[in-house]
């Protein structure tokens, strides 16, 4: 047994301080939050209400010719036999839920990660201050975004949305950054000779050389959002998380195989679009 022993130093308060702030921040926001929770429900519940209009065998269809596109035959196959078998399981509705959720959360970590990626690219400052921000945020365990996120949005959706996001921007603005970073210098100094101005270069040179970095990026931020689906089941997200969650709660090793299953089909199948439009991305550039 171990016991707590009072350090050199009285403890600081840091616990006392954390709780006021997010009470400071719940009271003075509260409108701005209901906006935004009120936003964000709507556009995931839209997705929702979208895909369920589509009958099943046609969306399957569709993702099948998407990914023979995209990718190739053998991907075009597991997508087919992959989505018939969450059909044939019974996870159809739990399964657009999941997609819903990813989807916002992954559009919402490009819209915030990619100007933030650019920002700090081209600023040392900004990088400077960015960069030990993305450490925290990545090491920081997920669970503890639930905390705050149901205090600014109750249950539901949302909460399990926001802490998605959180959780998986950091790599979309690290790869951004990064390829950024890697543009030849000659290439830099070739449009510089030419007389091209900041954003001249950043969107005709900088920002097309270094796409297929940044598709990795968001290729790391769509897994880790999928990876977020069972966590933000805790705070009453919808999807094969809830499944996933009921089933450990209940020992249900047979459904929780199945969710498990569906999850990982629909994580594949993204990775291999996303993998795939990066690759063509580089093959544009050459």
């Amino acid at each position: 047994m171990t016991s707590k022993t009072e350090g050199l130093l009285p403890k600081l308060p840091l616990a006392d301080w954390i709780d006021s702030l997010v009470d400071w921040l719940t009271a003075t926001f509260d409108a701005a939050f209901e906006g935004i929770s009120g936003g964000l429900k709507t556009f995931v519940e839209g997705m929702v209400d979208g895909l369920g209009i589509i009958p099943p065998i046609v969306l399957i269809i569709l993702m099948t010719l998407l990914t023979w596109k995209i990718c190739n035959r053998n991907i075009a196959l597991f997508t087919l036999v992959g989505l018939f078998l969450i059909d044939n399981l019974g996870y159809w509705g739990a399964m657009l839920d999941t997609i819903a959720l990813v989807l916002t959360s992954v559009i919402l970590s490009i819209l915030i990660g990619i100007p933030v990626g650019i920002w700090a690219s081209q600023s040392k400052v900004v990088r400077n201050i960015v960069i030990p921000v993305l450490d925290f945020m990545q090491t920081m365990p997920a669970f503890v975004y639930l905390i705050p996120a149901i205090f600014f949005f109750n249950i539901g959706v949302v909460p399990g949305v926001v802490a998605s996001v959180i959780f998986a921007t950091p790599p979309t603005i690290r790869l951004t950054i990064l390829g950024i970073g890697q543009v030849p210098a000659d290439i830099i100094e070739a449009t510089e000779a030419f007389g091209s101005t900041t954003k001249q270069r950043l969107i005709k040179v900088q920002l097309p050389l270094a796409m297929p970095t940044i598709m990795a990026g968001i290729n790391q931020s769509i897994m880790l959002a999928l990876s977020m689906v069972v966590i933000a089941s805790m705070v009453g997200a919808p999807g094969l998380g809830t499944d996933v969650y009921r089933a450990v709660t209940q020992i249900k090793t047979g459904v929780g195989f199945e969710a498990g299953l569906a999850i990982v089909i629909i994580a594949i199948i993204l990775d291999r679009i996303s993998q795939n439009i990066g690759k063509n991305k580089q093959g544009g550039t050459v």
